[in-house]
């Protein structure tokens, strides 16, 4: 038989209190829960892996249970023992401590041994617990919810247990997500959306100022419906590249081009934020790749939309392409003074 390593299942350590233990355990319950992932037999089975971990250490007596038989079968097994040769009588039947015959080991019969663990050794239980489970702690070792046994649809009762105190008025599960796009201009100023659905349904939605790929607008109660009960809508935004500005959190950055002649004199430049123009001071002897930080022009902060980002411009100095042959003389004796 299979030794279940409930603590690596929920991947805890063996000293996890309660509080770590149940979050780890919604975390994977979320993520594998079936009605999440129809039609998905792998899914299943580690959300019925999952349960079965969390029913055995959200419950101190079966924790404790547990714990103890893990040391003692670690003990026999790394010794070399065989599973069907180990004392199961003192821990089967649900009964903490159990008792020993004669404080030996006995040796189960094949026939106890098929009758205990199947053919298969190990296979999960029809009730949805795993024959370890059933061994350790009866077949009725489950909990009672409403009346009844816990087992594949989780170890809590309620999808309020699992999924947090909003889940009782809208499950997860019937949340659903939209994906949209949005230029970098309609993330500044803030935009909106028309979803139109097969059904005929449609959404109208807001896209506030300074959102940004991968933030999610919320529609309550625009999702999936059940029983009389909705979900949310969630939007997941993605902001596309812009042309002439890259984005960087709230702030933005671009490349300015710089003539060689204001690069080496100074001068004043038009720089055109994404909202307004401004000019820039340029000052003597500014070298390629130089960066001017302009203090309030990058994006808006999307929880403090009054407030801005930086923009970040980079100076590209421009050299001339094609240069008449006054132009080389003038730069041939300019090379000559730079040499005295």
């Amino acid at each position: 038989m299979e030794y279940k390593d409930y603590y690596k299942t929920l991947g805890v350590k063996k000293d996890a209190g309660a509080d770590e233990i149940k979050k780890a355990y919604r975390k994977l319950a979320r993520k594998h829960h079936p009605d999440v992932n129809k039609g998905d037999k792998a899914s299943e089975d580690k959300f019925k892996e999952i349960n079965e971990a969390y029913e055995v250490l959200s419950d101190e007596d079966k924790r404790t249970k547990y714990d103890r038989f893990g040391a003692e079968w670690q003990q026999f097994s790394g010794a070399g023992g065989r599973p069907q040769d180990f004392n199961w009588g003192a821990w089967g039947g649900g009964q903490p401590g159990g008792s020993q015959t004669g404080g030996q080991y006995r040796t189960v019969s094949p026939e106890e041994f098929e009758q205990m663990f199947g053919g298969g050794g190990g296979r999960s239980s029809g009730g949805g617990f795993s024959d370890f489970f059933e061994t350790l702690f009866g077949a009725m070792g489950g909990r009672q919810a409403g009346g009844a046994r816990s087992g594949f649809g989780g170890s809590f009762s309620s999808a309020d247990d699992l999924f947090g105190g909003r889940a009782a008025a809208s499950p997860p599960m019937l949340d659903q997500e939209h994906p949209i796009q949005v230029s970098l201009e309609e993330a500044f100023h803030g935009t909106s959306r028309t979803l139109q659905w097969e059904n005929g349904k449609r959404v109208d939605a807001r896209i506030p100022r300074g959102v940004r790929t991968g933030s999610k607008v919320r529609l309550s109660g625009q999702g999936g419906a059940t029983d009389g009960r909705a979900g949310d809508l969630y939007l997941k935004v993605e902001v596309l590249p812009h042309a002439v500005y890259e984005r960087d959190g709230d702030d933005l950055r671009m490349t300015l081009p710089v003539d060689l002649f204001t690069a080496l004199l100074g001068g004043k430049v038009s720089v055109q934020a994404i909202d307004k123009s401004v000019n820039l001071t340029i000052p003597e002897g500014t070298r390629n790749g130089k960066v001017f930080r302009l203090n309030g022009l990058g994006m808006p902060k999307l929880r403090k939309p009054d407030e801005r980002g930086d923009l970040y411009v980079t100076v590209a100095v421009e050299l001339p392409s094609k240069l008449s042959e006054e132009e080389k003389r003038v730069v041939q004796e300019w090379r000559e003074l730079r040499k005295k």
